[in-house]
């Protein structure tokens, strides 16, 4: 164990190592610049129990209505051997698939432990990438893996379909309906970097395997209930950006060693469970250590990140917390007080203020001649 393993173990404190999924991996690439979400997840901490023994708990998941809808319309669109799927790839997509074989993964001869399923899944992708045959496959559930912030990830994509166009296409199943060709872009873009997890994935397999990890598309398939009806339509999305995102931000938590020797020797965020489960850590206690890693709060966080709540609680006041744009357009005022006066007047711009100054002045005026004094 080197000193920074050493390190997050200690910012961990006693609580065991929280474990990964695409959607913690995908989150990753939300907020790349925050050091805070950095180096918990590095540590592996439970930023849900954290938030919650601080007061401010998340308030985002999905609800059991819409886990139960969505596993009813992916049995569905799986069923005959992913006929509705098959069929969307061949008429909506244009792909050539005359026809294709089918590997149920989610169990290997009666055996359900994540590692055997995972063997079994990198055993029949890598005899897929070397067999050069034209037919089509599709792999359902197989299990891939990453190790990110010394864990080995285990990761479901929902399927993978090979050799269209002799390549490798993850398949996203989702519940949100696409309505009149158009779907959700907060919805969509989640989708697209959950997807980009399960590429880089089964890129990393592919290269492990000796085999090409180019055979892996770039694109994916989004296969989501079509307008207000149960019946399946699909979308080609490019995840070009976001691999490229999920690479610098997965770099960055591997060489976590520099954000880590910044902090406070001996600084841990250990809530002190007791033997009947309880977190016994002072919270005033906690908020002091949690203040040492500088958050970066953006509005977006509120849908992705567990601690959101309690980071925009400590950026009210902040321009931080009006946006990313808002906070740029004002690049160098850090609170909104110090933007109304330099846009009353009621201060004097230092000299690398100015053009943010005359800025805020201008639309002030703006404002004021809008409103005719009514406000």
């Amino acid at each position: 164990m080197n000193d920074t393993d050493f390190r997050l173990d200690v910012i961990r404190g006693t609580a065991a190592p929280k474990k990964f999924n695409a959607r913690a991996v995908a989150a990753l690439a939300s907020n790349p610049g925050c050091a805070r979400r950095a180096v918990l997840d590095a540590a592996a901490i439970d930023k849900q129990a954290l938030a919650q023994h601080l007061g401010y708990p998340p308030r985002f998941g999905l609800s059991q209505f819409a886990i139960a809808r969505g596993i009813a319309f992916e049995n569905f669109v799986k069923d005959h051997g992913c006929a509705e799927i098959l069929r969307l790839l061949r008429d909506r997509l244009g792909l050539p698939m005359p026809q294709v074989s089918y590997d149920d993964l989610n169990r290997v001869a009666g055996h359900e432990t994540i590692q055997t399923r995972y063997l079994r899944s990198r055993q029949l992708l890598a005899q897929a990438a070397r067999s050069g045959d034209d037919s089509g496959t599709f792999f359902d559930h197989p299990v891939l893996q990453m190790r990110i912030a010394g864990q080995q990830v285990y990761l479901e994509p929902d399927l993978v379909a090979f050799q269209l166009r002799n390549q490798f296409h993850v398949v996203e199943i989702k519940s949100f309906p696409i309505i009149d060709g158009r779907a959700d872009p907060a919805k969509m873009s989640a989708a697209a970097t959950q997807s980009a997890v399960y590429v880089l994935a089964l890129r990393q397999l592919l290269a492990e395997v000796g085999a090409n990890p180019a055979m892996v598309s770039d694109e994916v398939f989004v296969v989501c209930p079509q307008d207000f009806s149960n019946r399946p339509t699909a979308a080609r999305v490019d995840v070009r950006k976001q691999l490229s995102v999920l690479r610098r931000q997965l770099a960055r938590i591997e060489q976590i060693g520099s954000l880590v020797a910044a902090l406070p020797p001996g600084l841990t965020l250990d809530l002190r469970i007791d033997a009947t489960e309880v977190a016994r850590r002072p919270v005033g206690e906690l908020l002091e250590a949690l203040s040492a890693i500088e958050a970066r709060y953006a509005p977006e966080c509120l849908a992705t990140c567990e601690m959101s709540f309690l980071c925009r609680a400590q950026a009210r006041g902040s321009t931080a917390a009006l946006g990313r744009s808002v906070r740029e357009d004002l690049g160098g005022i850090e609170t909104v007080s110090a933007a109304l006066s330099l846009a009353c007047g009621d201060r004097d711009p230092d000299e690398h203020e100015y053009e943010v100054a005359e800025m805020l002045r201008l639309a002030h005026t703006l404002r004021e001649q809008c409103l005719g004094g009514v406000a």
